[in-house]
């Protein structure tokens, strides 16, 4: 290209990516029983997920109107308080609320994430505009409309993770939940073709936060809100699009110099492995068990399985081997002293350490309280963490998707337990049988946990009846929710 093209002021057609995902979120039709039998268990564990943040002191701090007073009557409902929120703060804070314990769904691929995270921006758009609906005599949007919205940003999300790479560039996965949640909610709010490829590149200008807050020395709480603060940008990014004049970016991506390619992915083009349909929810990772980052789900059920045979044994062993893949090694191989809570979540030996130790797993256990028991770092400096090329190549294979691990434990009197290998953990697509189940059995505990017993039951209710629950309307859904005065 020459200088003078370069210079040329004529604006070009827009880039594919942004054209292709305008046309999947307005025109794509969701044929799958797999998917919309996925989504509703998604949304029920992503709701349980905030339930159970709400716990948290910090996480609670975080469920704001932006300033104080700034609350909107008939505006989207934050699950668990009595809030009522204009869009935009709302998706921020239910975003917040889903994410604050590393527990909610899972993706796995070049990039990782999490694309239930994305409920923050669908959950308060299909609330604020159904509210904004029955006002002037229209009708709501019921379940089926979320859970169609779901799949359509979980897909943009996962499709993108498959083959791109933004951590190895320094930048969050929760680009991703902006782009999708972008995309998504334009198309809610009506948005046209040109619309949604308006706020979509204005999503890609926007670049992408940094990890610094995920890694040592600087990990730090902002990890549990990025997703939110994404959210939040995304309805933002929307409300614009729509509501203005404001005209799209097209060569968001390509423009030479000035574009996302050349400025943050080092001049690349992105790759995809496939078109969008409906396979990152048929094939998305369910958090069931442990609020662990995933990479080290099958680490967890490992130590948990060594647990018996150690538990009594904790001060006679001499070293501890693991086996992870490549981004396991790579992301949450930690030595030396752990600051706070999302520190200890993202570190593979703290969270073998205390199922160890404890024979358990609960978000309780990163606390200031559980890490102070001198035997987690006894442990943790005795163990080697290493790639398994095996489980690298497994967890890449489209048709595996494996995230495996393996633990085994060696004594000073030269025993050693056996070497517990473990592919892919109950979450996981292939054990949907044996999972299901207990992620219903955590939904119900979180709602139990938070919610009188009157409200909880009526959402299990709901819930425990697919169709009764697709044709939910949202607003009544997001109210069983609601805080209330208790006399």
């Amino acid at each position: 290209m020459s200088h003078a093209d370069i210079r040329s002021a004529a604006r070009p057609a827009p880039d594919q990516p942004l054209i292709d995902v305008a046309d999947y979120v307005l025109d794509y039709r969701i044929g799958s029983q797999e998917a919309w039998d996925t989504a509703r268990y998604m949304l029920m564990d992503a709701l349980g997920c905030a339930m159970l943040a709400m716990k948290f002191p910090q996480c609670v701090k975080h469920l704001a109107p932006i300033v104080p007073g700034a609350t909107l009557v008939g505006g989207a409902r934050v699950p668990g308080t009595a809030l009522e929120l204009d869009p935009a703060q709302a998706a921020f804070c239910i975003g917040t609320q889903i994410r604050w314990l590393d527990f909610n769904d899972t993706w796995l691929a070049a990039e990782w994430g999490h694309p239930s995270d994305n409920l923050g921006a669908v959950l308060a758009v299909t609330d604020w505009l159904s509210r904004s609906r029955l006002r002037d005599g229209g009708q709501p949007l019921v379940l089926r409309d979320v859970l169609h919205w779901a799949i359509k940003a979980h897909e943009i999300q996962g499709c993108y993770a498959l083959k791109n790479s933004f951590n190895r560039v320094g930048m969050d996965h929760v680009i991703l939940v902006r782009l999708a949640s972008t995309a998504v909610a334009t198309a809610m709010l009506g948005g046209t073709r040109e619309q949604v490829i308006t706020a979509v590149s204005n999503s890609w200008i926007d670049n992408g936060s940094l990890r610094t807050y995920r890694h040592a020395p600087n990990t730090g709480p902002r990890k549990s809100w990025a997703a939110g603060d994404a959210c939040r940008r995304a309805v933002m990014h929307a409300l614009n699009a729509v509501d203005t004049d404001e005209p799209s970016y097209p060569s968001a991506l390509s423009a030479k110099t000035w574009g996302f390619y050349d400025v943050a992915f080092g001049g690349k083009a992105f790759e995809f492995e496939r078109p969008f349909g409906s396979y990152v929810m048929e094939n998305v990772l369910f958090k069931i068990s442990y609020p662990a980052e995933f990479h080290a789900q099958t680490a967890v059920e490992c130590a948990m399985q060594l647990h018996a045979a150690v538990k009594d044994r904790i001060g006679q062993i001499e070293r501890i081997e693991i086996e992870t893949q490549e981004a396991g090694a790579r992301i949450i191989d930690k030595t030396g002293p752990l600051a706070n809570y999302a520190d200890r979540d993202h570190c593979i030996q703290y969270m073998v350490a205390v199922p160890l130790i404890f024979g358990r797993l609960v978000a309780e256990d990163y606390s200031d309280a559980v890490a102070a028991d001198p035997r987690i770092d006894a442990l943790r400096a005795m163990m080697s963490v290493r790639e398994n090329p095996r489980f690298t190549r497994d967890y890449f294979d489209p048709d595996k998707r494996y995230i495996g691990n393996s633990v085994q434990v060696f004594f000073k009197d030269g025993t050693q337990t056996e070497k517990v290998s473990i592919d892919y953990p109950i979450g996981h697509r292939r054990r949907r049988a044996e999972g299901i189940p207990v992620l219903l059995d955590k939904f119900r505990n979180a709602l139990a946990g938070h919610l009188p017993a009157g409200q909880a039951g009526q959402i299990v209710k709901i819930c425990e009846r697919p169709e009764t629950m697709l044709a939910t309307p949202v607003p009544e859904f997001m109210d069983l929710f609601a805080e209330y005065p208790r006399s």
